[in-house]
């Protein structure tokens, strides 16, 4: 406390030095016997708080403080991401889109050149002629059988070559979904219409933001082979690396509240808790993102923190509380000067802890120069 005053002038730390030492003079007291026998009040002047600068703060009667932070990762839940793969086998020709961009359904993201595409589209144009041969042999049958020409034998065939064209049909027309091309474009193609050049566009199913490309112009895909990610981060999750130590320490009940620090608006809750410790010692708790998902992106890491798991007792700065062994006291301020009041430790944050003892709302503690005091109090009753 004196290295203040030693960076002062002499005329001013002259003056500032004998005050400070005569305040711990009058505040030191004969020894006791023993340690023990330390009495719990010790008179302290206000010229003597002023001398030593103490100061006070007055205990709140609801008490919240913020509990420990943690790392989180954000992560996309696995049901809300969309792996764009290759239908066909052919080269990427273009990407319509970039990273981190955001996407609607149905958008096209890649241009895909394949030869494949062809085949499927004359498939078709093959199966719509077959069914529309089908359907005219089915109708003059029907209406021989009527006219008592042909026997019922003769419709039944025909029927059923009506339906192996329409089922023959239906599965080209499902192959060239597959492939990329909407429904104007099929049922043209199935009605003989003119093919379309072979280049396939691969779209998004959902809307959400591109997370990843895996593709280059110019390179070869085959089928099912990934071209791109698409998430939908309109829910998003935060694990959070939870010491196994601290486990007890915060609530990790299922609608826990987490914040988000340094992101506004962002609101989440504990969805759940994992059973399995990694290497570092470390769970995972998972959170649900309920409000300001957009303020996230996927990937990213964010300090989060989490409430105590007790939410009962004081709170009181760190530098309020004073150890003794291996008990911890904060100095309650009185009529005549201050007494020292045992107190629990239960947890810690950040500036604050979190403290059990008797104490009322309203009384007022040191919050400074507390190693004075507790000098102060140990001379008082024959500490070192």
């Amino acid at each position: 406390m004196f290295d203040a005053f030693f960076r002062r002038p002499l005329a001013h730390r002259r003056g500032g030095v004998v005050a400070a030492c005569a305040a711990i003079f009058l505040l030191s007291g004969p020894p006791a016997a023993q340690a023990g026998e330390r009495p719990a009040a010790f008179a302290v002047t206000a010229a003597q708080m002023r001398a030593l600068g103490i100061q006070l703060r007055a205990l709140d009667a609801a008490t919240d403080v913020a509990g420990p932070s943690y790392p989180a990762r954000v992560v996309v839940p696995p049901g809300q991401q969309q792996i764009v793969s290759a239908p066909l086998a052919g080269v990427v020709d273009r990407l319509l889109v970039g990273e981190n961009e955001r996407v609607r359904a149905g958008q096209p993201l890649l241009r895909l050149l394949s030869p494949e595409l062809g085949e499927l589209q004359l498939r078709l144009m093959e199966a719509g002629t077959r069914q529309a041969l089908a359907a005219k042999t089915l109708q003059r049958e029907r209406q021989l059988l009527a006219e008592g020409i042909v026997a019922e034998r003769r419709v039944q065939e025909a029927e059923a070559t009506a339906a192996e064209a329409s089922a023959r049909v239906k599965q080209a027309s499902a192959a060239l979904r597959l492939a990329g091309l909407d429904e104007a474009q099929i049922r043209r193609l199935a009605d003989g219409g003119s093919p379309v050049e072979g280049a396939v566009l691969l779209r998004s199913r959902v809307a959400g933001v591109v997370s990843e490309l895996k593709v280059k112009p110019g390179q070869r895909l085959q089928p099912a082979d990934p071209a791109a990610v698409v998430a939908d981060s309109a829910t998003l999750w935060l694990d959070v690396q939870l010491p196994v130590a601290r486990r007890t320490e915060v609530a990790t009940a299922k609608g826990a509240a987490v914040a988000v620090l340094g992101r506004e608006g962002v609101e989440a809750v504990v969805a759940s808790l994992g059973s399995a410790v990694d290497e570092g010692q470390h769970l995972v708790l998972r959170a649900e993102v309920r409000k300001g998902a957009q303020a996230l992106r996927a990937g990213e890491f964010v300090q989060v923190r989490l409430p105590f798991a007790d939410t009962q007792g004081w709170a009181v700065p760190l530098q309020a509380v004073a150890r003794d062994g291996d008990r911890a006291y904060v100095f309650v301020r009185t009529t005549e000067g201050f007494v020292a009041r045992p107190v629990s430790v239960i947890a810690g944050g950040g500036p604050l802890l979190r403290v059990r003892g008797d104490l009322q709302a309203g009384q007022q503690i040191a919050i400074s120069s507390v190693i004075a005091l507790k000098a102060a109090w140990q001379g008082k009753g024959g500490g070192n």
